[in-house]
């Protein structure tokens, strides 16, 4: 294995004092709407139906101001390693960790909106280095899309994820690895279909919970559990997917907020944690407060909740009807994640599917809500598709 090119150079995280303590400034100046008109004692979903309930969001708001640790999130990252490197005159920023295991294989992991490399920081290590030494071992490379995090924020259009895939060939080529595996979720899960679809002599294959279907099937045929996956996607694209209309063509106008407004900011990507987690109320049910601060502050430091709304813009809608993904294929389908599709339909795209999972329980983050459980299928997953 080739090791990595002179244009990929080490990088660490660390935010000013002076960018904290704004923070702060602005979280204990913040002004609040009233309480929503659906308050309720009891928990539940319909306490959601407005939005984020004041009072959850005032309990946030005073954590993230008085307790929560961005530093110890910093020490994480820069142990793991991070690095940057430009690609087609874009900075990307990744995590990247070498397995010490000679068979290891390598792997990039594609985050998604409103996610961030956080949601595959604490598992890179027993990834790349199991505990268990039956268990594949993987080269992980956790890249940055760009306009997240320390990715660079692009200055023209284009960077759409046809054009992100060719970035992570290219990204993956200077680190040594001529052939890898992928994973993803949501953008990420359109991106490593791209990967798979376009790239077969590169990407051995894939594993993702987002197999989208080309469009126009029909339900014929489907079972009603099926249909009912089918009418869940159909509802949530026609009802509750207002915040990807609003980004697709308008992200420099909600950015202001995004960008200006931290607690404007955590609402906004809160909301979504609340409502895709496999939960009966609160998010923080599957996920630990700081793990959803840690993202959220990542978007807060580096200034790219304008810059990660443009993916809508620039992708929303666009994987092409006629892509095909010929190498295998794992693919598992959470039962709270937003799209799901059938395997009759979604082995019109992936046409070899060596693999399909459907667990009990998860929403659209497994890697942080059932941490445990995705490490094993995603071993699992691409010990099934390297088998083939």
């Amino acid at each position: 294995m080739n090791p990595m090119t002179a244009d990929v150079y080490p990088f660490e995280a660390h935010a000013p004092d002076a960018d904290l303590d704004d923070l702060r400034a602005r979280l204990a100046a913040a002004r609040l709407p009233e309480a929503e008109t659906v308050s309720s004692a009891e928990p539940g979903p319909r306490r959601w139906e407005q939005g984020v309930p004041l009072a959850d969001l005032v309990d946030v708001v005073n954590y993230w101001r008085t307790e929560y640790d961005w530093r110890s999130f910093e020490e994480r990252l820069n142990r793991i390693g991070q690095f940057r490197t430009v690609i087609d005159g874009l900075g990307i920023h990744f995590l990247h960790c070498r397995s010490g295991r000679a068979d290891a294989t390598p792997l990039i992991l594609t985050h998604g909106w409103p996610g961030s490399i956080v949601e595959f920081t604490d598992l890179v290590d027993e990834l790349a280095n199991p505990t268990d030494t039956d268990a594949p071992a993987f080269h992980v490379v956790v890249p940055s899309l760009p306009g997240f995090g320390y990715s660079d924020k692009p200055t023209t259009t284009g960077w759409g994820t046809e054009k992100i895939a060719a970035a992570w060939v290219e990204l993956m080529g200077r680190l040594g690895y001529s052939t890898f595996v992928a994973h993803g979720g949501d953008w990420g899960g359109v991106i490593t279909t791209i990967l798979g679809g376009r790239f077969p002599e590169h990407v051995l294959g894939i594993h993702t919970t987002l197999a989208q279907a080309p469009p126009g099937l029909s339900t014929d045929g489907l079972t009603v559990a099926e249909r009912e996956w089918t009418e869940e996607s159909r509802e949530f694209w026609h009802h509750r997917a207002a915040y990807a209309k609003q980004q697709a063509t308008g992200p420099q106008t909600i950015g202001y907020s995004l960008v200006d407004s931290p607690v404007g900011l955590l609402a906004w990507i809160l909301d979504k944690f609340a409502e895709w987690t496999d939960t009966e109320d609160s998010p923080f049910e599957a996920i630990s407060i700081d793990r959803i601060l840690d993202n959220v502050t990542l978007y807060w430091l580096t200034r790219t909740g304008a810059s990660s709304a443009r993916i809508y813009y620039e992708s929303h809608n666009s994987l092409d009807p006629e892509l095909r993904v010929d190498v295998p294929s794992a693919v598992t389908v959470f039962p709270r994640d937003i799209e799901k599709y059938p395997r009759a339909w979604a082995q019109e795209r992936f046409r070899q599917i060596v693999r399909w999972r459907t667990p009990e329980t998860g929403g659209h983050f497994p890697s942080l809500e059932v941490p445990e459980f995705f490490v094993q299928d995603l071993r699992e997953g691409l010990a099934a598709v390297l088998e083939r």
